[in-house]
């Protein structure tokens, strides 16, 4: 076993047994109020959360500041933790992208976001979203078009597919990937597109150059 892994069960071990000695205000092991060292109470704040579900270090540092723990306590807490690998970021960064876009589709830019929200940094963003391709995001976001269709197959051409865009965007989906999605999966259903799908299509596909135009070329100020 390494020194890491060591350090990581002795840290495991004190802190189940300052959990369960803090509950009804008994000592710690140096004869210590948990209730009245800042630092202990910490520690079993901390080991009672990632007990329950992974959490990024920001995340565990606003808990413990509306628990009332010192700015200095929290930092060392948070050190202690992450040296020993029970906190980290990056693992967690893999983890939510990989989860989130397997489980709900959601694209590069809408993963990005909710990690930047738990606090996570750029560095660890970039490298998670970084490892899932512009190739499976576009077979992503085909299948969600393919499971989509049979719900709004009763609607009108134009109204389809702007409800079947609408749901890629608020996944995160640019509207250039979005509109090649359901391009891609309205011309593959039964071989070709309607009449109406495909002025529908035509239509969005306009909207979309005309918006990367709009980008691309900025007024100016």
């Amino acid at each position: 076993m390494n020194h890491r892994a060591r350090r990581r069960r002795s840290v495991r071990g004190d802190l189940s047994a300052e959990r369960t000695r803090g509950a009804d205000g008994a000592l710690s092991d140096d004869g210590r109020d948990i209730q009245a060292d800042p630092e202990q109470r910490a520690r079993a704040i901390v080991m009672r959360l990632l007990a329950h579900q992974p959490r990024t270090r920001a995340e565990l540092e606003r808990v413990l500041r509306r628990r009332g723990i010192p700015d200095p306590v929290i930092e060392s807490v948070m050190d202690r933790f992450t040296d020993v690998g029970l906190i980290d970021d990056a693992a967690f960064a893999r983890a939510w992208v990989e989860s989130r876009h397997a489980g709900r589709g959601l694209a590069r830019r809408a993963l990005a976001h909710e990690l930047r929200r738990r606090g996570v940094d750029e560095e660890h963003v970039d490298a998670a979203v970084g490892r899932l391709s512009p190739e499976t995001e576009l077979a992503t976001a085909r299948a969600l078009v393919t499971r989509r269709l049979r719900a709004v197959s009763h609607l009108d051409g134009r109204t389809r597919t702007r409800r079947l865009m609408a749901m890629l965007v608020r996944k995160g989906y640019s509207p250039a990937m979005a509109f090649r999605a359901i391009r891609d999966v309205l011309d593959d259903r039964d071989g070709n597109l309607t009449d109406d799908e495909r002025s529908a299509v035509e239509a969005l596909g306009d909207a979309v150059d005309a918006l990367e135009d709009a980008v691309e070329s900025p007024a100016d100020d």
